[in-house]
């Protein structure tokens, strides 16, 4: 099974519709978490947002992620050891502010785990080669246990509530 995530804030369509595409040509699962996007996936399994306890057993029970370049799913990916597909929002595209999940991608795509993608007419080929093996360095040679400590406990814990079910 394959967990998409946009996170919390604006919509990523471009994203949801790729993913949404890919899956329904090939048959492949993809449980989504689509955020405030307006589209109804005809091939997913999809909930605008999950509780924080969704969220955790979608991202474990996965084979591999596709997110946006948000620093905390990408990082609980690679601790988690799970391919991380990573589409940067792009302000041209009204999905974010600026573009600084550009500058995420790169410099976290030396990790053989994330696999940027940037344009989604090439999302499909970067999720057909997920089986293909890995190797280079792992997350922790390189970041800090205790960061991603830090973060883990913020993803995990430091929320006090679920985030809002809209579906």
């Amino acid at each position: 099974m394959i967990f998409l995530t946009v996170g919390t804030q604006l919509p990523f369509d471009r994203l949801v519709s790729a993913i949404d595409a890919w899956s329904g040509k090939n048959g492949i699962e993809v449980v989504a978490q689509i955020g405030n996007s307006s589209l109804h996936p005809k091939h997913l399994r999809w909930s605008r947002f999950m509780s924080t306890q969704e969220f955790r057993e979608c991202f474990s029970a996965a084979d591999a992620i596709v997110a946006h370049a948000g620093m905390g799913t990408i990082l609980t990916g690679l601790d988690l050891g799970k391919p991380v597909v990573v589409v940067p929002r792009l302000a041209a595209h009204g999905e974010h502010r600026n573009d600084h999940q550009l500058a995420t991608v790169k410099q976290l795509s030396r990790f053989p785990l994330v696999r940027p993608v940037h344009d989604v007419a090439r999302l499909g080929a970067a999720l057909d080669t997920l089986a293909a093996p890995t190797t280079g360095a792992q997350p922790h040679s390189a970041v800090s246990a205790g960061l991603l400590d830090t973060i883990r406990n913020f993803i995990t814990e430091g929320m006090t509530a679920p985030w809002p079910h809209t579906a």
